[in-house]
Formats: structure tokens, sequence, C-alpha cells
């Protein structure tokens, strides 16, 4: 029996990844990180700044996202993000300038606790993606 189940990642431009022969997602939730695997219970969840690790029969691949909603029902994971790149693709001047912006945003004074502690993370995750 098949240990795998489909992933579709859709952000505003265009459905960024289908796949239908994934083994293990791990997802940056807000409850902290959550690894998925096929019929697992049904979830839905909000993401929090990290990285989005696929596991599939094709190799294995990161994506950096910012924010989003993740949900699990019947063996197909569902991702809605407004940013997402791949981590592969992302080129040291495009991690630079997202770095940039997230330190910019972090020095504002006038932020909720929760806004600071997101922009904070995403931070933390841009300065350890090499």
């Amino acid at each position: 029996m098949s240990e795998e189940f489909k992933i579709e990642i859709v952000n505003p431009e265009k459905s960024f990844l289908v796949k239908d022969d994934v083994s293990e997602v791990v997802v940056p939730a807000f409850e902290g990180e959550m690894g998925i695997l096929k019929d697992h219970i049904s979830i839905i969840s909000f993401l929090k700044p990290g990285i989005i690790k696929v596991s599939s029969k094709s190799g294995d691949e990161n994506y950096y996202v910012e924010d989003g909603i993740v949900e699990f029902k019947n063996n197909n994971l569902s991702i809605l993000t407004s940013k997402i790149f791949n981590i592969a693709d992302l080129d040291k001047s495009k991690q630079e300038d997202l770095l940039k912006q997230a330190e910019e945003e972090a020095s504002k004074a006038d932020l909720s606790d929760q806004t600071k502690y997101l922009v904070d993370q995403k931070v933390e995750v841009l300065r350890s993606i090499n």
C-alpha cells in the first residue's frame, strides 16, 4: 500500500506546487513544526514564517514561507500563502533584500506583541538560510 499523499501549495499569483508522490511534509505551524504523513488526522492551522520541507519520490525540497493556512483532509494537504519561495531558487541578493525588509520592520517601535513575534521569527529564519 502506498504511503504517499497529495500536496498543493497556492499563492495569489498561481498554483505554486502540486505533487502526488509526497511521503512527508513539515510545516512551520503556530503550534510549532508539524510533521504530516499519510493518514494524518484532519487539521487546519495557521503558518508562521519558516521553512516548509517536502519529501517525495522526486527528492526533498524546501520552501521559505511567511504566512498562510494549512489544511490536511483525506490525504490532501493544501497550503494557502501570500509569499513563498523555493530556497533552491532564492539567490543571495533576494535573500538579503527579504532580510533587510524584515529587519527594518522589526526595528519599528509601535509593533504589537504578535507582530513583533512574527517579524522576529521571519528575521531568524532568513538569517538561517544559506
